[in-house]
């Protein structure tokens, strides 16, 4: 595993914002991990990269104690953030002639490439950059070394479809070469690309899995009755964001099987009519779980 975290805890003023995280990322492709706002995200990644430190637990990353990472392991990672603060007086070519010192394995042509592809001003002050510009400075300066590693913390927030399109695109042309760990609310941007998934909520991980096995469990039903819908008194744990519209009963069941589905729909119901399952993707996944939690948050 190129990173691996073992029952992180960590608190702010009384808050508990990490409650035992292991997670377990493997080489190669993109992580995400996602969840509501305030889950944790981000307190996870700066423990990753020893920015914050934990209470209690370990992290491991190149199978390295982040307290104990050199110069030379930190050369290898990556990291663009939405809050990335950028020397504003500098030219963005200033910039990036400034990090190239500390990277022994920074490649010039992929720099000049990134630029052009970018359409980045080189004599333009940073701080006169648009948001999406300054991404973009971010994302090329993280990619011009060649990290093994590359953590983004919530990169598209805030840019206009356009920009994330075209950071995304890069990304991908570079993601094999490379490890992504990346936390996002924009998941239609990151859905078709994320190899593993980890699902943060409350500072607790509820799962993590790859996307196939995560897919493969997940789908999206639609019961139709011959008279109006209701919801059932105690349905399965598995049955997420139950919604009823006249004789439609719908929900997302993310633990699927044909066989159990069957057994407890028709254990549950009478007058069905019909049953639709459909394939999910990782948005509604996302918010039907963010709904549960809210759900079961608010008073009855």
């Amino acid at each position: 595993m190129i990173i691996r975290t073992e029952a992180l805890t960590k608190s702010f003023r009384g808050h508990d914002a990490l409650r035992g995280v292991s997670l377990a990322v493997p080489e190669g492709g993109i992580y995400a991990l996602i969840g509501p706002n305030g889950a944790g995200k981000t307190t996870t990644i700066k423990t990753i990269l020893n920015i914050v430190m934990p209470e209690s637990g370990r992290v491991e990353v190149f199978g390295v104690d982040s307290r104990r990472l050199s110069p030379a392991e930190f050369a290898q990672i990556g990291y663009v953030s939405e809050n990335q603060e950028l020397p504003g007086r500098l030219s963005v070519a200033a910039c990036l002639a400034y990090l190239r010192k500390f990277y022994s394995t920074w490649d010039e042509a992929l720099e000049r490439q990134l630029m052009s592809d970018f359409q980045l001003p080189p004599d333009r002050k940073i701080h006169n950059l648009s948001h999406g510009m300054r991404m973009k400075v971010a994302l090329t300066a993280a990619l011009a070394y060649r990290p093994r590693l590359l953590v983004m913390d919530e990169p598209f927030s805030g840019l206009d479809p356009l920009v994330r399109d075209e950071l995304m695109q890069t990304l991908l042309q570079h993601a094999q070469e490379m490890t992504v760990f990346v936390s996002s609310h924009d998941l239609d941007e990151i859905e078709a690309s994320t190899t593993y998934v980890g699902y943060l909520e409350e500072g607790r991980l509820l799962f993590q899995e790859s996307m196939s096995e995560l897919t493969a469990r997940a789908r999206e039903v639609r019961i139709t009755f011959a008279a109006a819908a209701s919801l059932p008194a105690s349905p399965p744990g598995n049955w997420l964001d139950l919604t009823v519209s006249g004789s439609v009963l719908s929900f997302v069941d993310v633990g699927f099987s044909e066989n159990s589905l069957a057994t407890s729909v028709h254990s549950l119901f009478s007058g069905i009519r019909d049953v639709e399952v459909q394939p999910v993707g990782l948005r509604s996944i996302f918010t039907s779980l963010a709904r549960s939690r809210r759900n079961r948050e608010s008073p009855q």
